[in-house]
């Protein structure tokens, strides 16, 4: 029945959380969401088409550290339900159709693997042949080290869609939440017509740790918080959860209104 807030620990009324589109009624804190959470948050009634489900990742390397990749996938399979770190659905914002895709952070970190790759370049192809505008909701850890160069090549292969859809006029929004980081951040998160983040997000590259240890000064306070990206203008705004969806179509009805179909 109750929870911890994780910025002011606070013990919250779970409910509460809930009824506030887990976000802490106290602080603002956003709770992580998982993809499908997401969707029935963002999308009207919740309702939507799932497309491109049964893609399923294999093992290309024979990766093993601590243990096989492919056990790696099996288990997240079973913690999340879900068959990859992505999910791309038609659904409709405010009557408007659309296509989206929703990073599981859950599924190995969101990480981005020649799967979800492949399962966000189709979203773009199907943006483009039925002319629809596309929604991106980025939730990671960045490329998924157990498929080497076959994950880093998602990245020039979704830029270059991306590039089909920007030629054509299709709105692109791309959504960054907590956190945001790696090749996705690299790549298609920081490509949208409109880039927006949920308050206190992380987003970069490499880590801060990562950072501070190469270049061995303190970085400044709540730097790759989306609030100091936004204040150096690598992103367009940052937005509530309880306002996003409001948001979102919005800036697609602008789009539209300038690039008619």
């Amino acid at each position: 029945m109750w929870t911890k807030c994780n910025a002011c620990n606070r013990i919250v009324y779970k409910q509460d959380v809930i009824d506030n589109l887990y976000v802490c009624p106290h602080c603002g804190f956003h709770f992580r969401l998982t993809a499908r959470k997401r969707l029935e948050l963002l999308l009207d009634e919740g309702k939507y088409e799932e497309i491109f489900s049964k893609i399923n990742s294999k093992d290309p390397l024979g990766f093993v550290d601590r243990k096989p990749y492919s056990q790696r996938l099996k288990e997240s399979m079973e913690k999340t339900g879900e068959k990859e770190a992505v999910i791309i659905v038609k659904g409709k914002m405010d009557g408007i159709p659309i296509v989206m895709a929703v990073m599981e952070y859950y599924f190995i970190g969101g990480s981005m693997g020649s799967v979800v790759g492949e399962k966000i370049t189709r979203a773009i192809e199907v943006s483009l042949q039925e002319r629809l505008p596309l929604v991106i909701v980025s939730a990671s850890g960045g490329a998924r080290m157990m498929e080497g160069i076959y994950s880093l090549m998602q990245m020039a292969k979704i830029s270059a869609a991306l590039s089909q859809l920007d030629k054509e006029g299709i709105p692109y929004i791309s959504v960054l939440t907590d956190p945001t980081t790696g090749g996705v951040t690299a790549s298609y998160a920081m490509l949208g017509d409109a880039n927006i983040a949920e308050p206190q997000a992380l987003i970069g590259f490499a880590g801060p740790r990562v950072i501070e240890q190469t270049i061995r000064q303190k970085l400044p306070e709540g730097f790759q918080r989306s609030e100091f990206l936004l204040e150096h203008g690598m992103l367009d705004a940052v937005v509530k959860r309880t306002e996003l969806k409001e948001v979102i179509v919005r800036l697609i009805r602008l789009f539209l209104n300038r690039f008619p179909n």
